[in-house]
């Protein structure tokens, strides 16, 4: 996931504008996913939220409708840095718009994060961010406040998300106790 990154890269850059792009779901599911972006976001300088709602789950198949949405992006969005879903995300929505997100921003810098899900689609990832206690505390307890339709899941808890960063955490080179992982299939340095 993101949002600990999001959130670092807030606090260490505090002049940033961000655009946050978000394909959701209608109705409850639209506007928690609107109301936690802006939550994550209230460090920016600036900040712009687009929200294109779909069918949930049928993403792939609306393939033409999505498509189009993302054709209209690189001409009012270009971005420095773009996060997305994973390739090996196993989830059907989040494999099209990874997929989709490379067709649109070739040239840019992007990083792939990881949702942990039931799935269990977690691998081996390349590129660590440290965070800070603050940072992985502030970002647990805004996912925790921002989706409540995803509580009754079994994988959406505290301590699984704390898992994570931790486990993260140890497999960073650097010695922090949470860490955030992505998969970076291309990056440059500059």
């Amino acid at each position: 996931m993101r949002g600990g990154t999001i959130l670092k890269l807030l606090q260490t850059h505090p002049g940033s504008r961000v655009i946050w792009v978000v394909l959701t779901a209608r109705g409850d599911r639209r506007k928690e996913a609107v109301k936690s972006a802006t939550a994550f976001l209230r460090g920016a300088a600036s900040t712009k939220l687009v929200a294109k709602s779909f069918r949930e789950s049928y993403l792939s198949y609306q393939g033409h409708e999505v498509k189009k949405y993302f054709d209209i992006l690189p001409h009012v969005i270009d971005p420095d840095l773009v996060f997305t879903h994973s390739r090996q995300d196993l989830h059907q929505d989040h494999r099209v718009v990874c997929e989709l997100t490379w067709n649109t921003y070739r040239r840019h810098q992007i990083l792939e994060y990881e949702i942990l899900k039931y799935d269990g689609d977690l691998g081996q990832p390349n590129l660590y961010v440290p965070l800070t206690d603050e940072v992985g505390r502030e970002k647990v307890r805004l996912l925790m406040e921002g989706f409540a339709t995803q509580r009754g899941k079994r994988w959406f808890a505290e301590d699984t998300f704390y898992g994570l960063l931790r486990i993260r955490g140890i497999e960073s080179p650097k010695a922090t106790r949470y860490a955030e992982a992505f998969y970076a299939r291309k990056v440059v340095l500059e």
